[in-house]
């Protein structure tokens, strides 16, 4: 157990913002602010001198804006980075880079004292902030200017015979998932056949964003899930932010507002279990990086139904935990390191054969 204070180091170019930022660390004695920026260029060469427990991190600011300050970081001294943004578009579109960059975890920029859930939503950010800072970190290097095709990954073309046994791809994640559904979907072909459901934590207000980013990835067309709507093949769903996702029993797109299952709405149990009670062994299931053990359950009568379900590998994981309870629990047909995932959805959609 920890006993010494989380020690923060606050990235963040307006003066009231940072200096809001910092009282409400300093609320909790176990959070101590060791340094604060005023641009990127201070971020990197603080975090270099003071070697903080995390960096919560700004996006625009001078000099330097915040995802190149994450990329500095994360190649010269790989620290938890916690983007704080506001709500703005181009902003969340940053931050959504910032994700992919190595950041752990995007929240919305707090607001005064004035706002009637400022209390609630500083706790919020100070229990975040101390779980994030418990993700071991890696060192990210600096990515090729010009990235390689994905060659090895052909078109599918639906034949006319030997029918697909997988009828939907449902995936979860949490921390570390962004850049891990961005990497998977970046090689998946236009001609994937069957629909994709993702169960993504994230904080409110960032689910658009977060499709229009995931939409950048490849061609395969992202969008905030809709009640009702028909599930397209080759179209990927996110849960909306605060709803559950899963399927209608006509094979529709299903949202709901049902109460949160072990606090989480969206929920990946919830996802799972709709789609093995609506396609029981056509189900197939992707648990990727995520802290905690939301889906297992769900997973759990994915199984049970005859689907499949492949876990994302500990080695390419930011964080063991979705994953590693499904492979504790002997759920998981397969473990999977991430560049492996979208080559194996590919063959289970082609030929419907077991995942063994």
């Amino acid at each position: 157990m920890r006993n010494d204070p989380l020690r923060i180091l606050v990235a963040e170019d307006s003066p009231t913002a940072r200096r809001l930022l910092v009282e409400i660390l300093r609320a909790d004695p176990g959070l101590t602010v060791v340094g604060e920026a005023k641009d990127g260029v201070e971020a990197v060469e603080l975090a270099h001198r003071l070697r903080p427990s995390l960096v919560t991190m700004d996006i625009q600011m001078p000099r330097m804006d915040g995802l190149e300050a994450t990329r500095r970081i994360m190649t010269e001294v790989p620290t938890p980075v916690v983007v704080v943004s506001t709500l703005v578009e181009r902003d969340i579109q940053t931050s959504m880079a910032a994700l992919r960059a190595g950041a752990l975890a995007v929240l919305q920029k707090p607001v005064g004292p004035e706002a009637p859930d400022f209390d609630a939503d500083s706790r919020r950010l100070r229990d975040t902030l101390r779980a994030m800072a418990e993700v071991k970190v890696v060192r990210r290097w600096p990515e090729r200017t010009a990235a390689t095709p994905p060659t090895s990954v052909p078109v599918v073309e639906a034949p006319a015979a030997a029918p697909v046994k997988t009828a939907v791809v449902a995936l979860a994640a949490s921390t570390g998932g962004p850049a891990a559904l961005f990497r998977v979907l970046s090689e998946l072909p236009a001609g994937f056949p069957v629909p994709l459901l993702v169960v993504q934590h994230i904080a409110i207000g960032f689910g658009q964003g977060l499709a229009q980013w995931l939409g950048t990835a490849g061609p395969l067309p992202v969008k905030v899930a809709g009640d009702g709507e028909p599930l397209l093949p080759g179209h990927v769903y996110l849960a909306p932010d605060d709803r559950h996702l899963g399927v209608h029993p006509d094979r529709r797109v299903e949202v709901s507002r049902a109460a949160p299952i072990n606090g989480f709405r969206p929920s990946a149990t919830w996802l799972f279990r709709s789609v093995a009670r609506t396609y029981g062994p056509a189900s197939l299931a992707v648990v990727l990086t995520g802290m905690g053990q939301d889906g297992l359950d769900g997973v759990r009568e994915l199984h049970d139904a005859g689907g499949h379900v492949l876990a994302q590998d500990e080695g390419s994981s930011v964080v063991y935990g979705m994953p590693g309870v499904v492979v504790a629990a002997n759920l998981a047909h397969e473990v999977v390191p991430l560049p492996s995932i979208a080559s194996r959805l590919l063959a289970a959609v082609r030929t419907g054969a077991p995942l063994t």
